[in-house]
């Protein structure tokens, strides 16, 4: 018998059990129950839970306690060298504008003047949990933020123009808010309904946000405006909204730039009702859940900064959009990585890629650019059959060095032979959004004004009859492909359709003899 080994398992034991532990009581804990919170659900608890914080931020720092418990509260007031510690069983809920008052939206004229964003955007105070201008902040623990008493915006805005209206006199309307803050940590806690959004992060940096479980009514996380953040092994359902959006808005009243940013090993959903991602029963009682199916990692709209250095790698979505890159308010993308991608059910392009010109901004704002972008190894089944993947620039700004490898995608299918043919508008200064310019002519990939477009080992098939084209090429230049393996569509329906294309070549490829064209072709189809 090996000696060693009870002696290894009884350490193995040990360090599970210390897992297992709640935080650990010491001089520096704070227990909110000892500060007057009762944790019943009834009770407002909401100056208990600052008066433990304050206490800790007198001693210099520490971890303010959550035990087991139903805590009802308005705006928690974060401070530095602070952690929030919710065990296990403890739940943070959010009161109602009836039962207590949020502290009001601090003002902000590059929302609430100039609309540069939206209300939701320009203030971070009317929130459930907030900071501003603070260092080396946590909040940990497996326990619950429930933002059941927030309001989201939509539910009483008819119109989407109205999004700029503020929300109810004393009502908050997210989860956590963070404005200037740096070295910040939020793991393993989960929140439900999270309002506006779960967590608004705005010009944070030394982001870390992992294991969390976020199951809401809007966006689950957005990230604006920060540098040096972490986002791994996260699980968001968001059916109305974006589930991770990376921004780079101009609600700080200056250009700030989203750089050096990881998004990895996550989970994207857009299709569950509410609560079940939480509880583990993924119910889908409700057909697409009343909503678009959202649920997908963006980068934009709000563009006025630019996204740089950003990698995202490791993700799997379901029921849900795709992946959204969209510049529009001046903001230059480039240097993004995006690999080992899996979609089901998706509910419309996988990719989507757009550069437009809304500049909404200070005056002066001029159209940015997107380029340098590489997305391989992405495999999506059952895609909405009206676009495929769209990468579109505007007239005079192209989509610049696009490369794309390594790609199985299988289309619903069901587009005729008159969509192929089909000119889609340009829409330079409308809302991005896949769905903009209508079914597309392609069932495969749509690029309108870009340069520079290398495309490899790519396989496409549909479901259902499909006349499309594969591949639609408008105002290109610089086009290669190879290794393609795709599935004709029906009624002869020609692979590529070239339109004002130069310098283009596809070589190696199934069912497509090697065709180069190096002057400018105004329209073949072949």
């Amino acid at each position: 018998m090996n000696l060693r080994f009870p002696v290894i398992l009884g350490a193995l034991f040990a360090a599970a059990s210390l897992a297992a532990q709640p935080a650990p009581v010491t001089a520096r804990s704070f227990d909110v129950r000892s500060y007057g919170a009762k944790g019943d659900g009834h009770a407002l608890d909401t100056d208990a839970i600052n008066r433990a914080i304050l206490a800790a931020e007198a001693a210099g720092g520490g971890t303010v306690l959550f035990s087991p418990g139903t805590y009802l509260s308005a705006s928690i007031r974060l401070k530095s060298n602070i952690t929030l510690y919710l065990e296990a069983g403890s739940t943070i809920e959010a009161a109602d504008e009836k039962t207590a008052q949020f502290d009001a939206p601090e003002p902000n004229d590059w929302g609430d003047k100039l609309h540069y964003q939206d209300f939701g955007h320009s203030h971070w105070q009317n929130s459930l949990i907030w900071g501003i201008g603070l260092h080396d902040v946590s909040i940990l623990g497996s326990g619950l933020i429930h933002g059941k008493g927030l309001d989201n915006g939509f539910d009483r805005f008819a119109e989407w123009d109205k999004r700029y209206h503020a929300n109810p006199p004393g009502s908050g309307n997210k989860a956590i808010a963070l404005r200037d803050c740096r070295n910040v940590v939020l793991r393993d806690f989960a929140i439900l309904h999270g309002g506006w959004f779960g967590i608004l992060a705005t010009g944070v940096n030394n982001l870390v946000v992992d294991n969390l479980r976020i199951d809401t009514n809007r966006d689950g996380m957005d990230i604006d405006a920060c540098q040096n953040v972490r986002i791994t092994r996260c699980s968001v359902n968001s059916p109305w909204d974006d589930g991770i959006c990376l921004k780079a808005s101009y609600g700080l009243g200056a250009l700030r730039h989203c750089e050096n940013l990881t998004i990895s090993d996550c989970f994207l959903a857009g299709g569950f009702d509410e609560g079940t991602l939480l509880d583990g029963t993924f119910q889908r009682s409700e057909p697409a859940y009343k909503s678009d199916g959202v649920g997908r990692i963006k980068l934009g709209t709000e563009s006025n900064g630019d996204f740089r250095n950003i990698a995202i790698t490791n993700c799997v979505f379901d029921g849900s959009r795709g992946i959204a890159i969209e510049s529009v308010d001046g903001s230059h993308i480039e240097d993004i990585a995006i690999s080992n991608i899996t979609m089901r059910h998706v509910q419309n392009a996988p990719i989507f890629i757009r550069l437009g010109r809304r500049l909404r901004g200070p005056a002066g704002t001029v159209v940015g650019t997107i380029r340098r972008i590489s997305i391989d190894n992405l495999v999506a089944s059952d895609v909405n059959w009206t676009l495929g993947n769209v990468i579109s620039g505007i007239p005079g700004h192209p989509v610049e060095d696009i490369r794309i490898s390594n790609v199985r995608l299988v289309q619903q299918g069901g587009g005729t032979r008159e969509l192929g043919d089909r000119v889609p508008p340009e829409e330079e200064n409308k809302y991005p959004e896949p769905g903009m310019f209508g079914s597309m002519p392609s069932y495969g990939f749509f690029f309108r004004h870009v340069t520079g477009i290398e495309l490899s080992h790519i396989k496409l098939d549909y479901a259902k009859p499909e006349a499309r084209p594969a591949f639609v090429l408008d105002d290109v230049s610089d086009a290669y492909f190879d290794h393609l393996n795709v599935m004709r569509g029906t009624d002869h329906a020609p692979l590529f359709d070239l339109r004002q294309v130069t310098d283009f070549s596809v070589t190696a490829s199934r069912f497509i003899p090697d065709t180069k064209r190096e002057a400018a072709v105004e329209r073949e189809k072949f």
